[in-house]
């Protein structure tokens, strides 16, 4: 039976400023629209937190009841280390779901109810992600996915149900923040490389190897920062995200050192660091421009 400690590493909250970061920077984004609205922002928030954690589970439920956690390193995997029963995984995958699903209810109607189509777009993207008959994260798409999900959409989609518009350094925000978490993803599958190959798992890891994997990570890493210079011309302030720089390096340290297994554990760490650094700076510049 799986403790709580352990429920709590199988929601891998290491993968948090993921859900974080986009609201931040959606809400930079419609405060410098001079609309932001605090209480959107919250509820944006749990839609994505719960979004998140929804994902993780589920991921956790497919990937073990498959078989293709049993060999693995990194977090807790409940399914897969037999520490939790799939069913009880897959119900707090379904809860998590449940929570992000009436929160963005609440918002679409009070928005824009064509929102609904977006959030129901996002649960299937949580769902089918490992799940289904034909998961996309095992054909190579998980890293798009995650673009489009906590990227355009979330930083987008937080920024327009505060201003009812979005603007083109939303979207630069929404193109930075994409790339980041990406870039999170691309590691965790850069360190999966020989286990996903033996489970037959073939994510974009796979598909590109080793060597053209670890030169993708370093392009994610550095994209948001021409970003940056794009969202200079919109308030001088956004340089200061450039404080980001130190800890997006320290993330591809171990990518580009040639690092493999559970060397490659600290690149996730500071993939998700910068992200929410970038996120943060760059949606007080924002506002404050």
């Amino acid at each position: 039976m799986a403790t709580a400690a352990q429920w709590l590493e199988g929601a891998r909250p290491r993968t948090l400023p993921n859900a974080i970061a986009p609201v931040l920077a959606g809400t930079g984004a419609a405060a410098a629209l001079d609309a932001a609205v605090w209480w959107k922002a919250l509820l944006a928030l749990v839609v994505s937190l719960a979004l998140i954690v929804g994902v993780n589970y589920a991921n956790d439920y497919s990937d073990g009841i498959r078989g293709t956690d049993d060999v693995r390193v990194g977090p807790v995997r409940l399914v897969g280390q037999r520490l939790a029963e799939p069913k009880a995984v897959r119900n707090a995958a379904v809860a998590s779901l449940l929570v992000a699903a009436v929160a963005g209810l609440a918002l679409a109607l009070l928005t824009a109810w064509w929102l609904l189509l977006f959030g129901a777009a996002c649960l299937a993207g949580a769902w089918f992600y490992t799940g289904g008959r034909n998961p996309y994260g095992y054909s190579g798409f998980g890293e798009i996915a995650v673009f489009v999900f906590f990227g355009l959409f979330a930083v987008l989609g937080t920024q327009y149900v505060q201003a009812e518009r979005v603007d083109w350094a939303g979207l630069a925000a929404a193109v930075a923040v994409g790339a980041f978490s990406s870039a999170v993803l691309v590691a965790n599958n850069l360190r999966d490389i020989p286990t996903d190959t033996e489970s037959g798992k073939t994510t974009l890891a796979v598909r590109l190897g080793d060597p053209r994997t670890r030169t993708l990570h370093a392009v994610l890493l550095a994209l948001p920062f021409a970003m940056t210079l794009v969202l200079a011309l919109r308030t001088p302030f956004a340089l200061l995200a450039l404080v980001a720089v130190p800890l997006a390096l320290r993330a591809n340290a171990p990518v580009r050192g040639g690092r493999g297994g559970p060397e490659l554990i600290p690149a996730l760490r500071d993939s998700g660091l910068a992200l929410l650094a970038w996120s943060a700076v760059t949606a007080a510049a924002l506002a404050l421009g």
